[in-house]
């Protein structure tokens, strides 16, 4: 099995930042896409940055030039950094990944728990 744990939600005031943290462990290859996803009270879940094995990265408009994905792929591990924070970016944000767990196999995707971020105005 894969687990996902994330870390590093909490409670800021507009404008600050936060870290957000990933890591992957269990039955693991190699790992294709990590994401980032948020829901917010009474909202669909939104896709907030997509980062390929490769290290292409892709954001939803909203927080292009504030949000920045990157992976430490030693550690499988993804990190969502986020700056000028805004109160719309409160929400549960969760990590997303699918995953090679042994050569040849199919890739399987996995969910996090979530982590809460909570931006104050």
């Amino acid at each position: 099995q894969v687990q996902l744990v994330e870390s590093g939600g909490g409670l800021v005031q507009a404008g600050g930042s936060l870290r957000l943290s990933c890591a992957a462990s269990g039955s693991i290859f190699s790992i294709d896409a990590m994401r980032w996803y948020r829901q917010a009270p009474g909202k669909q879940r939104e896709l907030v940055a997509i980062i390929i094995s490769g290290g292409t990265t892709n954001y939803v408009d909203s927080v292009k030039g504030r949000f920045t994905i990157s992976r430490d792929n030693a550690k499988n591990t993804v990190y969502l950094q986020m700056n000028s924070l805004k109160p719309e970016d409160s929400g549960v944000y969760y990590c997303n990944a699918d995953v090679w767990r042994v050569p040849g196999s199919p890739l399987t995707n996995y969910w996090g728990q979530g982590t809460q971020v909570t931006v104050s105005s």
